[in-house]
């Protein structure tokens, strides 16, 4: 079989890993200068790490991500520190990732924090996705939970993510991140960048062809009953064709594809993502915190603050601390069009609340990444509207993040998604 995959992200190596694996001959095109895609790193000259462009990590739970490690032989090389999350609450940040810390959680009465406790063990070990996707967060939560818990806890998590789209997310949404994640988050030695391009490089060695800054123009059915996928550089004839790009692109390159399954590619909403990171000359967290939770209630412009360096040693990086300011946003909100200065200067005020002793002085070089694709949004019975990841074109196939529903995006779930793929592929050879 000769096929090509579009998009050299996490799920495109690992579906080239099954195929190339199966004997398929197999040519990756990737419209970058890197691999990794949404989780790639870039490195400093000053650094020994490589930090990603958008913040990332491991659950312990993702077996499908950690699988894939250990059949490459590399488990040791993945690290699980226990850093510290907290959501901002009255001019503090508090823990709330252990049953205790809910406990001790003063921002609400011990009556509802027993209630809180109780929704939120339902959810993990009772409740099923599939009942739940009838409900939105904002109706289930404020019934179930509580409105007092809501309002504090996860209102200002849903309007930050989903801005004006919050109250239209359904509750399989909310049930897929209590019931996936784990307080101990993992990453990879030398920065999941490392781990890209050891698996690049793996591929290359097994016959995979990786072609950088090759961007797929069309994808079209030729007369022999197979498909012709054309980028600015050639025209490769292939059997089969795996796109792993965001549902508006695939639409874009495959307008062969049937009315109906363009328009469900056309119907799926999503979320931009911009990041700011920061290599400053001191910690900003004086409490040590890796993830903070922030309220744009409380005046703060970006949705998270993540201190990258109290989750893995400032060693790595020189000894300067890194610091992730992010947020998601509409793709037409300002922060697409402002300049890396400009948006500096309206996240500035921010960091001094986080810390008084903080000024700009303490900051070394910043770095400036924005995607337009970054979170899917789900609505009610989401499930109904999901394209198949096999399209009705003959031998062309899609695995996006918009399709791991109701899981959230991530490496784990791109992993998954895409060897299904890849398997399906397979079969459909035979």
């Amino acid at each position: 079989m000769k096929a090509v995959i579009v998009g050299a992200g996490i799920g495109g190596l690992a579906a080239a890993y099954d195929l190339a694996r199966d004997g398929a001959e197999v040519t990756i095109l990737e419209a970058a200068d890197y691999v990794g895609g949404l989780s790639s790193g870039f490195k400093d000259p000053l650094w020994e790490w490589t930090v990603e462009r958008f913040y990332h990590h491991w659950f312990a739970s993702d077996a499908h991500m950690l699988g894939l490690i250990e059949e490459l032989g590399w488990s040791d090389k993945v690290l699980f520190p226990r850093p510290l999350t907290a959501v901002y609450y009255d001019e503090s940040f508090y823990p709330l990732d252990s049953a205790m810390a809910v406990l001790r959680f003063r921002g609400l009465p011990f009556i509802d924090r027993l209630r809180l406790g109780m929704g939120i063990a339902y959810l993990r070990f009772v409740a099923r996705w599939e009942s739940l996707e009838k409900y939105t967060a904002h109706d289930w939560l404020q019934r179930w939970v509580g409105r007092r818990a809501y309002r504090i806890l996860w209102e200002p998590l849903l309007i930050g993510k989903f801005d004006k789209y919050y109250k239209q997310v359904n509750m399989a949404w909310f049930w897929a991140r209590v019931k996936a994640r784990t307080p101990s988050l993992g990453t990879y030695e030398g920065g999941f960048q490392a781990f890209m391009d050891a698996f690049a490089d793996r591929l290359r060695e097994m016959g995979v062809d990786i072609r950088l800054r090759s961007s797929v123009e069309r994808i079209e059915p030729s007369p022999t009953g197979s498909l012709i996928v054309r980028s600015k550089e050639d025209a490769l004839e292939v059997e089969r064709c795996l796109v792993t790009t965001s549902p508006a692109q695939l639409a874009e390159m495959a307008p062969a594809l049937p009315k109906a399954y363009l328009e469900q590619l056309l119907g799926l909403k999503s979320m931009g993502a911009v990041v700011m990171i920061m290599a400053l000359k001191h910690r900003l967290s004086t409490a040590g915190i890796y993830w903070h939770n922030m309220s744009k209630e409380a005046g703060f412009p970006f949705l998270s603050l993540v201190e990258h360096t109290n989750f893995l040693s400032p060693e790595f990086f020189g000894g300067e601390h890194i610091v992730y300011v992010g947020d998601y946003l509409d793709i037409d909100h300002e922060y697409f069009q402002l300049t890396k200065d400009q948006l500096l200067e309206r996240f500035l005020p921010s960091l001094a609340r986080m810390n008084p002793d903080f000024n700009a002085d303490w900051i070394r070089e910043t770095w400036l990444f924005r995607s337009r694709y970054a979170q899917p949004i789900p609505p009610l019975n989401h499930s109904a509207a999901i394209p198949d990841i096999h399209t009705p074109l003959p031998g062309l196939w899609f695995a996006s993040m918009s399709q791991v529903y109701p899981w959230d995006r991530g490496t784990n779930y791109a992993v998954e998604i895409a060897r299904r793929a890849a398997r399906g592929m397979i079969s459909e050879q035979e």
